[in-house]
């Protein structure tokens, strides 16, 4: 089922389709016709269709006559539920509803930090749908070797006892982490098993990002197989990736696995 509404975000009104999940959620998007590939835009952690490099994209596409697609995962933007109950199996379930229901034939997916990860898994089970990959400050398996890792005692005991803690972020307000999506986290890990690949894949990662690190970058590259996978790093990037010389750069990647895959 699909439903149409509008909301306004300072001056600009935007028009939002909803896309009903089966498993019960109301996801918001945007998909705006053309060619294909299809491009897909997947959001980080807490972040929203409405973000610059979505927006950018959008935009790029549509000059084009390229099929797009952006959309908010349950808990994030304007789709229903809130942050605290979604883990990363989720928002994956959302990622495979949306672009099963909303897209045919062969993507382009992109995906930023934590939608990074989700891309990975989306490629790893759809990979007959997947015609070529980038990401941007991928972030696969943070719960794991980011928070877990670096949780102190009381954290755990904080954790065991609350059901969650307290993280703080130098981009937003502080992440509210949840039990459970460190626990779901480990069942949807992507470094730790072999990573076929098998399309052109394009990793962007700023040396100057404060939330993934450069050797997150490099152990997903060694990690990962592919036939036709390069790893970029930007001297001076940080973790948003979107400034105008960045958003260069993610058009350049996006051309070159358009261009990889014919």
């Amino acid at each position: 089922m699909i439903a149409r509404t509008k909301t306004g975000k300072g001056d600009t009104v935007t028009a939002h389709a909803y896309l009903e999940t089966p498993q019960g959620r109301r996801l918001a998007y945007h998909h705006t016709k053309g060619a294909g590939p299809t491009v897909v835009f997947l959001g980080g952690l807490k972040s929203d269709m409405q973000g610059t490099k979505a927006i950018h994209l959008e935009a790029w596409c549509a000059a084009q006559g390229r099929a797009f697609l952006r959309f908010d995962y349950s808990g994030h933007g304007d789709s229903s539920g809130t942050f605290e109950e979604g883990c990363i199996g989720d928002w994956a379930e959302d990622t495979a509803a949306a672009l099963g229901s909303l897209t045919t034939g062969k993507l382009v997916v992109v995906g930023s930090s934590m939608g990074g990860w989700q891309a990975l898994l989306f490629a790893r089970a759809f990979a007959d749908r997947v015609a070529g990959l980038v990401t941007i400050a991928a972030a696969p398996d943070f719960t794991e070797d980011g928070y877990a890792a670096s949780f102190s005692d009381a954290q755990w005991a904080a954790l065991e006892r609350d059901g969650q803690v307290e993280m703080p972020s130098d981009y937003m307000d502080p992440y509210i982490i949840t039990k459970r999506l460190i626990e779901d986290g480990r069942r949807n890990l992507v470094l730790r098993d072999p990573l076929a690949l098998p399309f052109p894949v394009r990793f962007l990662q700023g040396t100057a990002d404060s939330a993934v690190s450069t050797e997150t970058a490099v152990r997903l590259l060694n990690h990962a197989d592919s036939p036709d996978m390069r790893l970029l790093l930007v001297k001076g990037a940080d973790h948003r990736f979107s400034d105008g010389p960045c958003l260069g750069l993610i058009e350049q990647a996006v051309n070159e696995v358009l261009d990889a895959s014919v």
